[in-house]
């Protein structure tokens, strides 16, 4: 005698979910969420200080030369350092000017532009410059005011690109876009200048921009490497 089963395949019968496999969704969905947002306001909206850029005592020695070479240290001062003449007070020697043999190339790795900028100004830590082919990145920390509304006294992450060539015997100087807290700002707000040829747009005038191109004979931004050649 059989007896009748309403499984006659022997499978374990699937549970439905129950309010304890929800709760565990709903905490685990709260758990990833909170941790998304902490991420998002600690990287986008209240981000750390950058690490400034520190040169191996080689590489120091490499670019105080090529600020010498450039004639940009006129007071004798080297690459973080004061020359002798400085420390002992003597005054600089007189010579005569001449351009014979200077060089009017700027060649300048990625790792120095940051190390000049950490040396010689106020945005040691709070602005990072990269450099690709044909483009020219900057990450900028922007403190708050302390009496502005909510935010007053954190830090904003504000990021720019700028597209740097020479084509056609002109440089080429395109704003790309700026974004504050990983949000790109719309053209309008930025006057209208968004992926707009600068030296183009402006350069047919008496100003900065035509001034800087007449002077520029040649620009190449590449990966970690920035060079400019300039006219006599």
């Amino acid at each position: 005698m059989s007896i009748a089963t309403d499984n006659p395949t022997g499978a374990v019968p699937k549970r439905p979910f129950g309010w304890l496999h929800i709760t565990l969704f709903l905490l685990a969905a709260v758990v990833l969420t909170t941790i998304a947002t902490v991420w998002i306001v600690t990287i986008y909206i209240f981000p750390s200080e950058f690490k400034p850029v520190k040169l191996s005592a080689k590489e120091e020695q490499t670019l105080s030369v090529k600020l010498e070479r450039l004639g940009a240290l006129g007071t004798g001062r080297r690459y973080g350092r004061k020359s002798s003449a400085e420390t002992t007070g003597d005054a600089p020697t007189p010579e005569h000017y001449t351009e014979e043999g200077a060089s009017r190339d700027i060649v300048l790795k990625e790792r120095e532009l940051n190390a000049l900028l950490a040396k010689n100004t106020d945005f040691a830590s709070k602005l990072a410059i990269d450099l690709a082919d044909d483009l020219i990145s900057a990450k900028l920390l922007v403190p708050i005011d302390e009496d502005f509304p909510f935010v007053g006294g954190q830090t904003l992450k504000v990021r720019a690109g700028v597209e740097m060539a020479y084509s056609n015997g002109r440089p080429i100087v395109v704003l790309k876009g700026v974004s504050v807290m990983g949000v790109p700002l719309p053209n309008s707000w930025m006057g209208g200048i968004k992926n707009i040829d600068l030296v183009k747009e402006f350069g047919g005038h008496n100003g900065f921009w035509k001034a800087f191109a007449d002077g520029v004979e040649d620009i190449r931004v590449e990966e970690g490497q920035l060079r400019i050649k300039l006219k006599q």
